[in-house]
Order: C-alpha cells, then structure tokens, then sequence
C-alpha cells in the first residue's frame, strides 16, 4: 500500500472539516425548527422573547438581552402540534391547499414536457430548433417578469381566483421541457433504428425507448418542480384573493410573532412532503442533473 504524503493528509483533513462545517451551518436552521416545534410557548419566549419583541416593533431596536440558542427542549411538548392539527383547521386547510395546487401542476408539467421533448428530439427541421430557442428564452426569464402578462390573459380569461390561474402557468412552464429535451438528445439513435427494423412506431419508440431511458431525469424534473412550485409565493398573492384558497407558503410568508410556537410546527409540516420526495428520488435527482445516466450503445 502507498503512503499518503503528510501534506495529502492536512489537504484532506482540511476538506473534510470544511465540508462538515458547511453541513452544519446549512443544517442548523432545520435543525433548531425540528426541536423548537417540541417546545413550550412559555419555553420559546424565555429563549428567543428578545428577537420577538424587537420583531413586533420596527425592527431597528438594538437587542441588548442574550438569546439562548437551544438544541434541545427542557421538556418534550406535543402542544403545539395538536393545536395545529386538531384545534386550528386552518392550517390543515391552507396544507391541502398546497396539495391541490401543486400536485396537478406537477403531473401535467411532467406529461406534456414528456410528449413535448421528444418532438423537439425527432424534429430536425429549422422549425423545431426556433420553438425550442424560444423555450429557452421563456425559462431563463425570471417567472418575476410574466406574472403580469400572466395576469391580464388570466383577467381575460376570466380565470382570476380560481385555481387555473395557478394551474395554468405551471403546467405550461418550459423549465421540464428544456431539460428532458436535452437527456433525450444523448440517447442513441442506433436504438431507434433498430427499433425501426423490428417495426417499432412512434408511440412504441416513445413508450419503450425514450421513457425508460429518460427516468431520472424526470424524477429529477418531479423533484425541482414539485419543490419550487410547493413554496410558491407571489402566484398565489397576485392571481388570488380569497385568502382562504392560499396555500400554506403564504402562511410561512406571514408568521405571526404572537403564534411562534405554532409556527415552528407548521414548518416542519410544511418541510414534510418535500423532503420526503427528496429523498425518495435522491439517486434519481443526481444522475439525471449529472448526466451520468446516459444510454451507452
């Protein structure tokens, strides 16, 4: 066995304790949110009451208390979560909102950026390269920018305050289209010729070629859509006006110093779905953003 040079290992030491040192950091913020959802609302006061009374005033007042940073609660308390879940159907209602809307947005996105792509994969005309140029433009504009033409056809459509006005605008949005376009580009044509010879069709090529071969990266497109669309803010504040059809990322906007307690609560519910999704497509998401998966002939 060869020797590591002493100066590998220092290297290598020094990586690995930065490497820890960003986990930490990135990880504390959940962290305390876990364990701070099983304290006391007495509890929480005593340790944070200095953020939260400069919190209520204008927000420039000089925080002369300590606050105490505490990783574990002194008594494990289920309190707020069975106010959340049981005595404040409010919240519940706001989580199924979220469901409601970002479920279908993420299931259709995924279908027609499925059947989109593979057209731009067997176009080859000068056609298909300009609608595709344009798809790109459309993503690298920040959604900022189409809220308001969204809004006036929306208007027009007479589709404001109705869960269309978020459907919409989602499920056309060329985000999946763009990268499962470019995943199906690398596959080999030589499977499609062959494909050919055995008498294979367009939908069969589609349906047992390209589909399977293209499974992570729509499980990647299911992640960072569902994700980015699960903490929507804007859409839903501008397209909306029943406050009662908002998901519960307007809540997390709106945290009300009063209810900290049950804030905490609310966001390690709302930190559920995702994280669950993540890590059941984990390996999915980093192949498919990696490109490692790649057909080989």
């Amino acid at each position: 066995m060869k020797k590591i040079p002493p100066k590998k290992k220092i290297v290598r030491a020094c990586y690995i304790f930065l490497a820890l040192f960003t986990a930490i950091l990135f990880l504390a913020p959940i962290v305390l949110t876990i364990t701070n959802s099983f304290m006391s609302t007495s509890e929480i006061y005593s340790n944070y009451g200095a953020i939260l009374e400069n919190a209520s005033g204008d927000g420039k007042r000089f925080i002369s208390k300590m606050v105490n940073l505490k990783l574990l609660p002194d008594m494990v308390s289920f309190s707020q979560y069975k106010t959340v879940l049981f005595k404040t159907p409010d919240y519940l209602l706001k989580f199924w909102n979220s469901v409601i809307l970002v479920v279908p947005i993420t299931v259709f996105q995924i279908i027609l950026a499925t059947l989109a792509s593979y057209g731009f994969t067997r176009c080859k005309g000068k056609f298909g390269a300009v609608v595709f140029f344009v798809y790109i433009i459309l993503m690298m504009m920040p959604y900022q920018v189409t809220l308001v033409p969204n809004y006036f056809v929306l208007n027009w459509l007479n589709l404001l305050d109705t869960k269309w006005a978020i459907w919409l605008p989602g499920i056309f949005s060329p985000f999946s289209v763009y990268l499962i376009t470019k995943y199906m580009k690398r596959i080999p044509k030589s499977l499609v010729e062959s494909a050919r010879i055995d008498g294979a069709n367009e939908w069969q090529i589609f349906s047992l070629i390209y589909l399977p071969t293209s499974k992570s990266i729509i499980t990647s497109c299911v992640i960072l859509v569902f994700i980015d669309y699960w903490n929507m803010v804007e859409q839903p504040l501008l397209f909306l006006s029943d406050q009662d059809k908002y998901p519960l990322s307007i809540f997390l906007s709106r945290i009300n110093t009063k209810d900290i307690g049950m804030a905490f609560a609310v966001a390690v519910i709302y930190m559920v779905p995702g994280l669950l999704i993540y890590l059941y497509g984990e390996d999915a998401l980093v192949e498919g953003a990696t490109y490692t998966g790649s057909v080989k002939e």
